[in-house]
């Protein structure tokens, strides 16, 4: 890997947030901060690739003054570098209604997404009469984790993931992080070869295998770890960073 990859010219970078970028206070650190600035300044975009919702990730992109493209809600929603909305990816009404019955019989804690608001407490009674995005189960006991899980897979339609190991990510068919960027890669002219994507949990996964070079963090989920090309230091030790000097700006490690 390092023979066919090293010296490679990446042109995107795609970072993860949560686990990822951000430190466990939901800061990013200094050493991240430059190391993003000088890949910037080398020409190269840098797209932040997040389950989270636009209104929570928007500003982290805006404090990096990236003018770039931004995938959210694990690429349920694309934004162009203007703030334009590119596409939008919804969930079908009637598999929310079947997933907030679930999250109501086993009694886990939840969040869902919708254009314009997230929820993480109290439902709307009008499920099919609203956009969703994306539903979330949010649960410590792996025994019911499992039984939903086995539910969940059932349907054919659904994209399942997480964002750590204590929850479970439902998003539609085909709607993952992989599969914005290529759509962002379409747009600016480049390949999926030329992408350098860093994360850490299953709805990063995608990226990870189909990026020119995928990183997992040293925090990362064993599966993420197995199936990336390299992996870099913790969320709270600058692996990003160290990822950004080792692959992009072709620094020696330390």
């Amino acid at each position: 890997m390092e023979t066919t990859k090293k010296g490679r010219s990446f042109k995107l970078i795609a970072l993860d947030l949560d686990g990822t970028l951000l430190n466990r206070h939901h800061e990013i650190s200094n050493e991240n901060r430059k190391a993003i600035a000088e890949a910037v300044e080398k020409g190269v975009q840098v797209v932040i690739s997040t389950g989270r919702h636009v209104k929570s990730c928007k500003n982290y992109a805006d404090s990096l003054q990236l003018s770039s493209y931004l995938v959210a809600v694990n690429g349920g929603e694309i934004w162009d570098p203007s703030g334009n909305l590119i596409e939008r990816n919804p969930l079908q009404q009637d598999f929310v209604q079947t997933m907030w019955e679930l999250c109501h019989q086993h009694g886990t804690r939840f969040w869902a997404m919708t254009p314009d608001s997230e929820f993480r407490e109290g439902f709307p009674n009008e499920i099919t009469k609203r956009e969703w995005l994306k539903f979330g189960f949010d649960l410590d006991d792996q025994e019911i984790r499992e039984t939903i899980l086995t539910e969940l897979r059932k349907n054919k339609q659904i994209e399942i993931s997480n964002s750590s190991p204590l929850n479970i990510e439902v998003n539609a068919l085909g709607i993952n992080k992989a599969n914005a960027l290529k759509k962002v890669c379409n747009r600016i002219g480049i390949s999926m070869d030329q992408v350098l994507a860093v994360g850490d949990s299953l709805n990063d996964l995608a990226m990870i295998q189909e990026a020119g070079c995928g990183v997992a963090m040293g925090n990362a989920q064993d599966l993420v770890k197995e199936s990336a090309d390299w992996i870099t230091d913790t969320n709270e030790a600058d692996g990003v960073a160290k990822a950004i000097r080792y692959w992009v700006l072709n620094e020696k490690m330390v």
